[in-house]
């Protein structure tokens, strides 16, 4: 087995490879607005610094978000084309999961990354690590259910008052994602490779022009 996986979801593109049992290469670069320039250049790298190339792919991992549109997609439809054109299979994961999966908090918390807007896509989580609410899209002074949880994600960075202890990484990493697929822990599900938006992208085709009439 050998996963390439990556997150594109929050303003950190994430990639590693995993060979089924342990890390082999991994990257990551913060930039909110360099996504598709990034992706491309640290897949390579990644698979260059394993000695692997694509032909030697099994799978294809991508955090499907919730996450703003235009960094989600990037990943999302890079990888259904490489799986794709290589022929193989590509598994979906929540990043809220892909963060939550990575805290030991031993009691019940919540997930959270910025949204814009003053809002965070939210999900809360057991003490095992397991969703039992969510993926969502609120006001982060206005939720219901996760307010005063333990927090992990940048979102309870951003908005400490509407959570309680900040926990966690802040973003999702993609060693974690590719141990999700190749581990299929309790309680963690694969999606299909389709994008988790919640809600309408910021950008709009614009509609018909507006009827002026004499006055």
């Amino acid at each position: 087995m050998l996963v390439l996986g990556f997150d594109t979801a929050t303003p950190t593109v994430s990639v590693a490879l995993h060979d089924g049992e342990r890390v082999l290469s991994q990257a990551c670069a913060t930039d909110a607005r360099r996504h598709s320039e990034l992706l491309a250049p640290m897949i390579a790298k990644v698979m260059a610094d394993a000695g692997a190339s694509r032909a030697d792919l099994t799978d294809i991992a991508v955090g499907v978000g919730p996450g703003p549109y235009t960094g989600l997609r990037v990943g999302v439809v890079t990888a259904r084309v490489l799986g794709s054109v290589l022929d193989i299979p590509v598994h979906g994961v929540c990043s809220l999961d892909v963060i939550a999966y990575a805290v030991r908090a031993g009691r019940e918390f919540a997930a959270a990354t910025d949204a814009r807007r003053q809002e965070v896509y939210w999900a809360r989580y057991d003490a095992a690590g397991r969703r039992t609410d969510g993926p969502h899209v609120g006001r982060a002074g206005s939720i219901e259910g996760a307010a005063g949880l333990a927090v992990a994600g940048a979102g309870g960075l951003l908005y400490p008052e509407a959570f309680g202890e900040v926990i966690g990484p802040a973003y999702p990493d993609a060693a974690t994602l590719c141990g999700i697929v190749t581990g299929r822990p309790a309680g963690a599900a694969l999606l299909p490779p389709e994008p988790l938006y919640l809600r309408r992208p910021d950008a709009r085709e614009p509609g018909p022009p507006k009827r002026v009439t004499p006055s």
